[in-house]
């Protein structure tokens, strides 16, 4: 349990001082915004290039897996935009609600599995990351793309789609994998960004807070967490189960199902066009509710 607490203590510290930071020693609004455009655009496409492009594609285990885990999402895309329909809110309020239902943490996934499951879990990890991290950006820039249209280009969503630094991130680091991985010193720069990009993105959630944004919109906050922490991992295990998934692949796609949404979907949801601050609120409720959901989860896949 020690890397599972270091990340929770890592997550929750770096929030904290971001909002300490903003109000303190950073109080101008043009640095944040400046260090958000920096994650979104640079740190965190390496942190995508950097994790796809290390993963071994001949070992894809593209049958049960894949389909357990796309599976997942696409259910979990339905439900969270028709959650959204339900709540009566507008385009820009949906796209957090669907960050908040199928987003995931990859520092606290890694840190769970590998805690729990070893190298083999961490390898596992890998591939999920490879499976899930382009079928989400699809989905959410495609979704971003639709709104304020009554009628939507499809060259609107395709132009979108390829500008999307994240979308460009996964297409490079599938050809960083077929090619072997990153090479040396451009697998040390790699690094090194994706480390930045956990810290930056971090503070620039806690300097997004105010006293009161824990407290908007609550049933939605409350509905989406559910969505997110127990129907998610639940939908997973179902199909896990149904398709035959091996005990450690069925392990490692509940657990990533079962995160809280990524902390970098605030910084998405401010160069895109979303609800910032609601998925800022939402962020920080899902990883309090995830320090009882994620050992209930871990339990209940060890027995």
């Amino acid at each position: 349990m020690g890397p599972w607490l270091d990340a929770f203590v890592a997550t929750f510290g770096m929030i904290g001082l971001g909002a300490l930071l903003r109000r303190r020693l950073l109080t101008d609004a043009a640095v944040w915004a400046g260090m958000e455009k920096l994650v979104f655009a640079v740190l965190l496409p390496a942190l995508l290039v950097s994790s796809i492009g290390s993963v071994n594609l001949a070992a894809l285990p593209l049958g049960a897996l894949a389909g357990t885990i796309w599976g997942s999402l696409a259910i979990g895309t339905l439900l969270s935009l028709g959650l959204a329909r339900l709540l009566g809110h507008g385009h820009a309020t949906a796209t957090s609600v669907l960050q908040g239902g199928i987003r995931y943490n990859n520092l606290l996934a890694f840190a769970v599995t590998g805690a729990v499951h070893g190298p083999a879990g961490i390898a596992f990890g890998g591939i999920a990351t490879g499976l899930i991290v382009p079928f989400v950006q699809v989905v959410i820039t495609i979704v971003f793309a639709l709104g304020g249209s009554a009628r939507p280009s499809p060259w609107r969503v395709l132009k979108q789609m390829a500008t999307n630094p994240l979308l460009q991130a996964c297409a490079a680091g599938m050809v960083l994998a077929l090619l072997g991985g990153p090479p040396p010193g451009l697998s040390g720069l790699l690094r090194g960004l994706s480390q930045g990009s956990l810290a930056v993105g971090l503070l620039c959630v806690g300097a997004a807070l105010t006293p009161g944004a824990l407290q908007a919109q609550p049933v939605t906050q409350l509905l989406t967490g559910v969505l997110k922490l127990l129907v998610m991992p639940l939908i997973a295990l179902g199909l896990a189960r149904l398709l035959g998934l091996e005990p450690l692949g069925l392990a490692v796609a509940v657990l990533f199902m079962a995160q809280p949404t990524a902390t970098t979907a605030y910084v998405q949801a401010r160069g895109m066009g979303g609800d910032a601050p609601l998925m800022a609120a939402m962020i920080t409720t899902q990883h309090l509710a995830a320090v009882v959901s994620l050992p209930l989860w871990v339990l209940l896949l060890a027995r």
